[in-house]
């Protein structure tokens, strides 16, 4: 299951990961490798048109344009939103994504 929460306000990105991480870790994610897999992922994928290459999070997500299944949610809770860095639109990065696999109906 993939999601989008967008928060109103000011965030320190080094507290909300770790406060992210902390929800990871009680719902028993274990990091024993990179990439490994995860029974929770929670990612920042930006705050507000802040810039940030060090230290992490690094933002705007450095993957989230590539990624349907957070383009596709964020585009339903922010249809408006533009990467900071790119300029580009939301649905303007969808449409840059290949086509999408067929799902089965049902």
């Amino acid at each position: 299951m993939n999601g989008v929460a967008r928060l109103r306000g000011e965030a320190d990105p080094a507290a909300l990961l770790a406060a992210l991480q902390a929800i990871e870790a009680a719902a028993g994610r274990v990091r024993p490798y990179p990439n490994a897999p995860r029974t929770l992922d929670l990612d920042i994928v930006a705050i507000g048109r802040l810039l940030r290459t060090a230290p992490d999070p690094v933002l705007p997500h450095p993957r989230a344009h590539l990624r349907r299944f957070v383009l596709e949610p964020l585009r339903e809770v922010f249809p408006g939103w533009t990467d900071p860095a790119s300029g580009r639109s939301v649905t303007e990065m969808l449409l840059a994504l290949p086509d999408a696999p067929m799902r089965p109906a049902g």
